[in-house]
Parts: structure tokens; C-alpha cells; sequence
């Protein structure tokens, strides 16, 4: 479909549940320490606290990524906002990215849900879009094998 038929900007959502309480959850993407032993390839610098800036290196792509965070509400939410792909993104600053953190089994279990949106319908957006919802599941996967069985699934994964 295309923006004249009625679709505009594009979004996705990927979830899943860890093995773990919330607040060990949700420290497991604001802490820097953390994310970088499961996710951040390149390493993490800053914590995620509203307001702030933080950095994120992944070996496969050149150079940190500056990660604004919009808004961090332990051990519930965590907004951010991040560069997209020039001409794919609604918002040239990039795209949001919302990360939600639900207890379930009396606090044991957490669900994981991560929303990315603001691709513009276009074939460069829909590419930059897939890209990322990969990236997003495999962030997922990851920290749920980081954090129930300390293995990290990413350590020579991309390279």
C-alpha cells in the first residue's frame, strides 16, 4: 500500500517474556554495564535517565549512536529516540523507540514489548524498518539469554 492509499508512516512492535522481575529487567537496557555485555557490540555509555544523551556502539555499524531518552520510568518504560536512515524517517531527528516492562506471574516474569515508529512509507523505509524490527528481536533474544543463563548470543554474531 502505498502513503496515497492511506498509510503513512510505519511502525512495528516485536515482545517477549524473561525469566526475571521487572526492575532487573529494566536495568538490564538502562544500565550501560549491562546493556553492553548482551547488546551494545561496540559498548553503552550513559544511563538511561530522562533527559539525558546516551551512546551506543555496535561493531557492525561504524561509530556511536547518539540515543536520546525521551522519558525513564523505572522499572516500567523507557522512551528513546535515535537516527534513522536520511529520507526514511518522518522525523529527521529518527525514530522512537518505546521499551515496556509488565510484570506477570506475581513480578517473576517480565514482558518485554519494544514499539519503533515514524518510517515514512517508502522502499527506504520499509527496508530501514525490517532492519531494525531484526535488530530489536534479536535484542530481545539476547538479553533473555544474557540474563536468565548468562549467555551472551551476540559475541560474534555480526562479525
Amino acid at each position: 500500500m502505498s502513503a496515497e492509499e492511506g498509510l503513512s508512516e510505519l511502525e512495528f512492535t516485536v515482545s517477549g517474556f524473561i525469566s526475571k522481575p521487572p526492575a532487573e529487567v529494566y536495568e538490564a537496557v538502562a544500565d550501560p554495564a549491562i546493556l553492553s555485555r548482551y547488546f551494545t557490540t561496540g559498548g553503552a555509555q550513559g544511563r538511561a535517565e530522562t533527559g539525558s544523551t546516551v551512546q551506543w556502539d555496535f561493531a557492525d555499524f561504524p561509530g556511536a549512536f547518539p540515543v536520546e531518552v525521551l522519558e525513564a520510568t523505572a522499572p516500567t518504560r523507557i522512551v528513546l529516540r535515535w537516527g534513522g536512515v536520511e529520507g526514511a524517517t518522518q522525523d529527521p531527528r529518527g525514530t522512537e523507540v518505546e521499551f515496556e516492562f509488565r510484570a506477570v506471574d506475581g513480578g517473576s516474569r517480565t514482558e518485554v514489548r519494544i514499539a519503533e515508529r515514524a518510517w515514512r512509507a517508502t522502499p527506504s523505509g520499509v527496508r530501514a524498518a525490517f532492519g531494525n524490527c531484526m535488530g530489536w528481536t534479536g535484542m530481545l533474544a539476547a538479553m533473555k539469554a544474557w540474563l536468565e543463563h548468562g549467555i551472551n548470543l551476540r559475541e560474534g554474531f555480526y562479525r
